[in-house]
């Protein structure tokens, strides 16, 4: 699976123990940046991140900033993205299995290296479970997206 991961200054720490992680758990790692605790703007990176997933160039992605909350508020404007901001393992598997979320948010700043890569390693095994209410739950969301995507 070709994951990619991107993260903000305040994600930058982080991202190289994850980047391991993904390593081990075999994906293909697309790394959209940043490269420094230089300052830099997460909407950027959420918005490289959900292109490289609608774009096909990785099937789901990882995102990263000091908190994960502004990085998933910006991936879930982008139509097609379902960004998930978890920091226990239970919310990273419901996600993948309920929501069907197709990137994982963190805050670098809220959790330990050792967790995210716990929670990271769940969330990859984990699979969108296809049951009907969870189907209809996700279509319910698509339909949002059009709705005020045509406004």
């Amino acid at each position: 699976m070709k994951i990619a991961i991107a993260c903000d200054h305040g994600g930058f720490p982080l991202k190289a123990r994850l980047m391991t992680e993904l390593a081990a758990q075999r994906a293909e790692v697309l790394d959209l940046g940043t490269d420094s605790e230089a300052p830099v703007d997460y909407p950027d990176y959420a918005l490289a991140l959900g292109q490289a997933i609608l774009d096909g160039r990785a099937q789901a992605g990882v995102l990263i900033c000091g908190s994960g909350v502004g990085a998933t508020v910006a991936a879930n404007k982008i139509p097609g993205i379902r960004a998930g901001l978890c920091h226990d393992t239970f919310s990273a598997h419901q996600g993948r299995e309920d929501d069907d979320c197709n990137v994982l948010c963190l805050g670098a700043r809220v959790i330990g290296p050792e967790l995210a890569a716990e929670i990271l390693r769940v969330w990859l095994h984990a699979r969108f479970s296809g049951l009907e209410r969870h189907r209809r739950r996700v279509e319910k969301i698509l339909a949002i997206e059009r709705q005020f995507s045509r406004s």
